[in-house]
């Protein structure tokens, strides 16, 4: 479940553009529809891919491209943009559970930088809709783990109602926090759902530090004990996993980094995978690592069917 958007990735010469822009490299900015659109009128001669979006959007696409079944739960407009999200989804074989709305579908604008790191000017648009109500005759026994992305924390009934459905379901409830800025806005609720209904926790450094104000192995630890597992990922280092004793440190893999974005929405792609299994804590991160490693050789947080096919040989191994 999450933000419905189409991602539109721009690749930038220089970290100057943002500066002029005023978004801090690095962040997800909330914009609204006018800013949405000078942004891309900055870029209008700029090459731009479009792909279905939005950090849960990109982890279901991932999982159901390894062949596992998927939903997704999410709200688009009635424009173009909205029907190329659900032909994306379709097309991996996600199985779309989409409200719709007469306002705009939700649009995240990456802007990359030549180090790879991507900034985010994000109009939510129609995804904002997203609400409680919405949730009441989704049929959620039809799923084994429920998958949230954190930039969805914002909207504290709509979360609470989706992770306490999924806990009276039987559901494993897994939590991306995100964004570092979103967790330092919303850090008492989240504290709050973590401990009383996540089962995996997802965090960057940046968002780890956020949520426990510690550095990546003491935030570990703290995040390991109010969820049943808890994963830093670390960057180029690699990633950091703990559940109750156990502490697994995992690489990464040796690639050529070209956009990192969607490298962790689809570690956890990998790791959730690892999950269904029924894997090792070990497993699960070199999954992880595997994903999220070949999807930063490309543009987007889309990869080829040429991809997909070496990354399932490698998954056999």
């Amino acid at each position: 479940m999450g933000n419905a958007l189409v991602d539109i990735m721009i690749r930038l010469e220089d970290d100057q553009f943002l500066n002029h822009l005023e978004l801090p490299k690095g962040s997800m900015q909330l914009v609204d529809a006018l800013r949405s659109k000078a942004v891309l009128d900055k870029f209008e001669k700029h090459p731009k891919s479009f792909s279905a979006g939005g950090s849960a959007a990109n982890t279901i696409h991932g999982l159901a491209m390894l062949g596992v079944p998927t939903g997704y739960i999410g709200v688009i407009g009635e424009d173009e943009l909205g029907g190329s999200f659900v032909k994306d989804m379709i097309d991996a074989g996600v199985e779309p559970h989409m409200i719709h709305s007469l306002q705009e579908t939700g649009r995240a604008i990456a802007l990359v930088t030549p180090d790879s790191e991507r900034t985010f000017a994000t109009y939510l648009g129609a995804a904002i809709e997203l609400a409680a109500d919405h949730l009441t005759t989704f049929n959620f026994k039809q799923y084994d783990y429920l998958h949230i992305e954190g930039y969805l924390v914002q909207n504290h009934d709509l979360v609470r109602s989706a992770v306490s459905l999924a806990k009276e379901n039987g559901l494993t409830v897994s939590l991306d926090l995100a964004s570092y800025n979103v967790v330092e806005a919303n850090l008492n609720f989240l504290r709050e759902i973590v401990e009383k209904y996540v089962d995996i926790v997802f965090a960057n450094e940046e968002e780890a530090k956020s949520f426990t104000g510690k550095e990546p192995r003491e935030a570990l630890d703290e995040i390991a004990g109010m969820a049943r597992i808890a994963v830093v990922k670390t960057g180029s280092k690699g990633s950091l996993i703990k559940s109750g004793n156990e502490v697994v440190e995992i690489g990464v893999i040796i690639v050529t980094p070209v956009d990192t974005t969607g490298a962790g929405d689809l570690y956890a792609s990998g790791f959730l995978y690892g999950q269904s299994l029924d894997l090792s804590l070990e497993k699960c991160g070199e999954m992880g690592a595997l994903l999220a490693g070949h999807v930063i050789e490309v543009i987007g947080s889309k990869m080829g069917a040429k991809k997909w096919m070496e990354i399932t040989r490698k998954m056999a191994k």
